[in-house]
């Protein structure tokens, strides 16, 4: 098996558990999937031969992860423990609307200030987010922060 199958070659957000997005998060996840499929490492350690098709979705305060091949078979099905993940996905949500809000009126140096901060916050739960699918998955930090970036979308409640 190539390296180069070990990716995602389509990924699915459950949206049940979406109860509305404004125009910027619909947006962040436009873009997080399309940079995700784009590019990626992802790579279950069931050593199945991929590429694979994701499902996230969040049940019972458990984000669940449900990997298939391309042919629909499935191959891992597994749950994190949202807890882990609460406070950085909180602090990242209130600074992305902070960041949301300053494009609007604040000068460039407040502006990049901000999004400073927000890219430091979302690295450091990519990491996080290494660190948990170890074991079970894989993955190369940018394709960490872009799964972060869709576990957010999943995570907002309206």
């Amino acid at each position: 098996m190539a390296a180069a199958d070990q990716r995602l070659q389509e990924i699915v957000l459950d949206e049940r558990t979406l109860v509305r997005r404004s125009p910027d998060v619909e947006q962040e996840r436009k873009v997080a999937i399309y940079d995700l499929l784009r590019e990626n490492v992802f790579s279950p350690v069931s050593e199945a031969p991929g590429p694979f098709d994701l499902r996230l979705s969040i049940e019972d305060n458990r984000l669940i992860f449900d990997i298939h091949s391309v042919e629909g078979a499935p191959i891992h099905i597994f749950g994190l423990a949202l807890g882990p993940f609460r406070r950085i996905i909180k602090e990242y949500l209130m600074v992305c609307d902070s960041y949301y809000d300053a494009i609007k009126t604040e000068s460039p140096v407040k502006i990049e200030a901000i999004d400073m901060g927000r890219r430091g916050l979302h690295t450091d739960a990519a990491e996080l987010l290494i660190q948990r699918l170890t074991g079970k998955v894989g993955i190369d930090l940018e394709t960490s922060r872009r799964l972060f970036t869709l576990i957010c979308v999943l995570h907002i409640r309206g």
